[in-house]
């Protein structure tokens, strides 16, 4: 898996997901802002979430907090033609940055505006995959409901990244280091 990970930073550059005052730190290893209060989160904290997201070819995604569109991009790159990823963003002009910058690209991945007070994208239920780029209180029940049984779900949880395997007995939950995200809103 590591070695399909880095090939996904190596094929899909991350300046091409940040605004242009962005681009001459595009290879610091660090979160950036990328305006309205979030960050484009740092190269490593989003390798270290897809190494353990583990995403496959055909696998379909759900990207909550998609930001620039550079997760997106990442794992519509893993997921390969087969698969599908929907990103979620509850900042129109994130949105809008974010299918400017995938464009004809990635025909695998679509950013779409979160719904207000829905979590996550339910009609496209269930995912093999769920990312959630925004830190939650709790693992959110609204986004296990949208997983698959044998789906995997990684969100920081109360600060902590955790790893939410669904097995057909219920969630396996893995707790893997101390992270910082911006809150994930949930209404």
């Amino acid at each position: 898996m590591e070695a399909r990970v880095d090939e996904a930073f190596a094929a899909v550059n991350r300046r091409d997901f940040l605004p242009a005052r962005q681009h001459p730190f595009a290879h610091i290893d660090q979160a950036l802002d990328i305006g309205y209060g979030v960050t484009n989160s740092q190269p490593t904290t989003v390798r270290n979430m897809l190494l353990l997201l583990d995403p496959r070819p055909g696998d379909r995604v759900l990207d909550v907090g998609s930001g620039s569109g550079w997760t997106t991009a990442l794992l519509a790159h893993l997921v390969g033609p087969t698969g599908s990823v929907i990103g979620v963003e509850r900042i129109p002009e994130l949105v809008e940055a974010s299918r400017a910058s995938l464009g004809n690209r990635f025909p695998a991945a679509e950013v779409r505006h979160a719904e207000p007070g829905v979590l996550g994208w339910p009609e496209g239920a269930p995912y093999d995959r769920i990312l959630v780029s925004a830190a939650a209180d709790t693992v959110p029940p609204a986004l296990l409901e949208q997983l698959a049984v044998g789906g995997v779900l990684v969100a920081p949880v109360d600060g902590v990244m955790t790893r939410v395997a669904l097995s057909p007995e219920g969630p396996v939950v893995e707790q893997h280091g101390r992270y910082l995200f911006v809150p994930l809103i949930e209404d």
